[in-house]
């Protein structure tokens, strides 16, 4: 019961586990598109530097190049940097997920570092053009600048995020570009220039200062206003930075004595480049290498705030959606961990509490219908037990649930059941006055129609008359005992009993005088032992139903033959041999199990009214009585076991005339003498020793009758001549010689 209850119960859970999961799968799910999106953008922002820094080395290596400083300090602590940067990203490539977009990304990255170091050797040199030199950094830088696309998560909009990011890392990219060019047109000498290559590097220059712009367009496009105000503040800055690198430079040349001419606004010098203008003209107006590197390294650095504040914010959101949603997941999940534990836990006392409901309701169940309600009716049903008392113990639950409604229930039937066996055994006591009463009154008719009988024997001569009326004061006598059992069953005790003991030979005689063939009965070999008083009565009307028993169905040629031995340990067992048709096995252990425990009256005690009557009285003495197949052709052989406490020897009686010893059973064979010895006289207990004597009669049965001991007292047949026996204390009396 408690497995199917918890397998019931064990459902909702087994639900609230599967949903939970599903939402502890999608907090882990989001916590590891977070952490992935977290390594994007520590990629990002390492592509990033690794960008600016390539190009920034391309820029500041460019008038070291040109001016034949190949090994200059700058330069080589320009591509270190790069180089670092080159290390660090691919320590980020390992981390980053591995998704189709990002490997390719990543593949166009590894293209263009693979030809970095060609450029390297061939910068500004007669294999490598001016604006090829410039331009070829852009090989490595443009695939690491669109691993911008891949930022953005958790943005409203993911797309324009990338966007954003990408505008400022191409308008970084373009301020390189003119600051490189720029730069590069400023310091070497025109004239030196190859056929076509002045107009190359101008023509560049103009192209990267338009698509700046363009640049500066599509960031305003795409950024939020958040991004443009970032954007004003950063190109603020290096507009107040130039001005105080201007204000420096002014006092260095005043300290110096030397002439300072202010250059003019960014926009302007990268006008009177474009224009073509000689470098020396430019030179009057402030627009000088150093001035014009100056001047858009502030834009540089600027845009470089930009796009560093970008990535930043995205790495930063992107850890707070991994840290949050981390957080999700270990709370989700220990939520669901303890909803589901609860519900497994309410689910289980639930399931306890039931079963150990039904448990108790079940034992209190088959206790009420196995022990108390079985006993409650046993004392009920004994004829002189007393008060019983009726009220009902409720089953131990108080609960108002299904299985309380069914405890109460059971109660009701308890309490009903107690009452149909309170007016059962109410009816059968009034069943049992009733069968007193027309007892007693048929008693005192029978009483005076035997006294008129023996009135009129003790005045008749004519001997045929006389036998009439000894067959009528038997007949009498049959009534007289049929009246007797009625009393048996109503559970009442005869009025008045013997009071002085009596031989069992006189007990014999008497039972047999009440039996209607008494003429069939002989007896033989009765030792002389004496019936207690008490006992002689009830031990009287035991013998004769077995007695008519016999005679009822057996041939009415046959005889019935009554014996008798003591036992050594001074029990008396009596036999009551008949001839007749016998009983079936099943028959045999049906009436053994009825005269050993006789059972309530009822509607079947009129099919057996003498056996009942037989266990009755048995069971007041404790005198113990079976029917057993006879060992000779057929027929059934009556056994009374009389315990010692009902039997005491005569006094007159010779030492060891009438006990059973080895030397009387003649017909058992030499080798089991022994056995049956230590069977017979070893035994003290009444059960163990009935049981022996009945296995040694079945080894006797197949060899002939057994050897009755020397006759006792008067041991003659009972039918030829009955003899005067003293009257019952009931008031009967035996048969009168003629």
């Amino acid at each position: 019961m408690g497995r199917r209850l918890r397998a019931v119960l064990l459902i909702p859970v087994l639900v609230a586990l599967v949903l939970g999961g599903v939402r502890v799968k999608r907090s882990v799910d989001t916590w590891q598109d977070a952490d992935d999106a977290v390594r994007v953008a520590e990629l990002v922002q390492t592509a990033n530097k690794y960008a600016s820094d390539a190009i920034n080395e391309r820029d500041v290596s460019v008038i070291p190049l040109l001016r034949e400083k190949r090994t200059s300090d700058t330069v080589v602590q320009a591509r270190r940097t790069t180089d670092a940067d080159a290390a660090a990203f691919g320590r980020a490539v390992a981390r980053m997920p591995k998704t189709s977009g990002l490997l390719r990304r990543v593949q166009l990255v590894r293209n263009g570092e693979s030809q970095l170091g060609t450029v390297r050797a061939n910068a500004f040199t007669a294999g490598m053009s001016g604006v090829r030199t410039e331009e070829s950094y852009h090989a490595v830088q443009h695939p690491l600048m669109e691993l911008s696309n891949e930022l953005g998560y958790g943005s409203s909009n993911r797309t324009s995020f990338g966007r954003t990011l990408y505008a400022v890392s191409l308008t970084q990219a373009t301020e390189s570009l003119i600051r490189s060019i720029g730069t590069h047109l400023l310091v070497e000498d025109r004239a030196g220039l190859a056929a076509g290559e002045l107009e190359s590097q101008l023509a560049s220059f103009r192209s990267y200062a338009y698509l700046q712009q363009v640049g500066l367009q599509e960031y305003a496009g795409a950024g939020t206003a958040e991004d443009m105000a970032r954007l004003r503040q950063a190109l603020a800055a290096a507009e107040a930075r130039g001005e105080q690198q201007q204000a420096a430079a002014a006092a260095k040349a005043a300290a110096a004595g030397r002439p300072y001419v202010s250059p003019p606004p960014m926009a302007d010098m990268i006008t009177e480049i474009a224009a073509g203008k000689p470098v020396g003209e430019l030179a009057t107006k402030g627009v000088t290498p150093e001035s014009f590197f100056a001047a858009s390294t502030l834009g540089f650095d600027a845009y470089r705030s930009v796009q560093v504040g970008l990535t930043d914010a995205a790495l930063a959101s992107a850890q707070d959606i991994a840290d949050d949603a981390r957080r999700d997941a270990i709370t989700n999940a220990a939520l669901v961990l303890a909803a589901v534990l609860a519900a497994f836990l309410l689910a289980s006392w639930v399931a306890r509490t039931m079963s150990t409901g039904m448990r108790r309701l079940s034992a209190s169940a088959i206790e009420i219908a196995g022990q108390r309600l079985p006993g409650l009716i046993h004392q009920m049903a004994q004829p002189d037990a007393d008060p019983v008392d009726t009220r009902v113990t409720p089953i131990p639950i108080d609960t108002t649930d299904e299985i309380g409604e069914v405890a109460r229930a059971f109660d009701h039937v308890h309490r009903e059941a107690v009452r149909l066996a309170a007016e059962q055994a109410l009816l059968r006591g009034n069943i049992n006055a009733i069968f007193t009463n027309l007892s007693r009154r048929n008693q005192s008719l029978i009483e005076r129609q035997i006294a008129l009988i023996t009135s009129l024997e003790d005045n008749e001569a004519d001997p045929e008359q006389l036998e009439n009326l000894f067959r009528l004061d038997h007949l009498a006598t049959r009534v007289r005992r049929n009246g007797e059992n009625l009393l048996v069953l109503g559970g009442e005790k005869p009025a008045q009993a013997w009071d002085q003991p009596l031989p069992l030979v006189d007990v014999v005689r008497a039972a047999s005088s009440e039996v209607e063939q008494y003429e069939r009965i002989q007896f033989s070999g009765l030792p002389e032992v004496q019936i207690q008083g008490r006992a002689v009565t009830d031990l009287v009307h035991l013998l004769a139903e077995l007695m008519e028993n016999a005679t009822a169905f057996s041939s009415p040629r046959s005889e019935v033959r009554v014996t008798a031995i003591r036992l050594p340990d001074g029990r008396i067992m009596v036999e009551i041999h008949d001839e007749g048709i016998g009983l079936a096995a099943d028959d045999f252990a049906m009436i053994n199990h009825k005269l050993a425990n006789p059972p309530t009256v009822d509607v079947g005690i009129s099919q057996h009214m003498g056996l009942f009557v037989v266990g009755r009285l048995a069971e007041r003495h404790g005198i113990r009585v079976q029917l057993r197949p006879s060992g000779e052709r057929s027929g059934t052989t009556s056994l009374v076991m009389l315990p010692d406490t009902l039997t005491h020897r005569s006094p007159d009686a010779r030492p060891d005339s009438d006990t059973l010893t080895l030397a009387r059973i003649t017909n058992v064979p030499q080798s089991r003498h022994a056995d049956v010895m230590a069977s017979l006289g070893g035994g003290s207990d009444s059960g163990d020793a009935f049981s022996d004597y009945e296995a040694w009669q079945d080894e006797s049965a197949g060899t002939g009758p057994v050897a009755e001991p020397p006759p006792a007292a008067e041991s003659s047949p009972a039918a030829a001549r009955p003899r005067p026996l003293p009257r019952r204390a009931s008031g009967s009396r035996g048969r009168r010689s003629r």
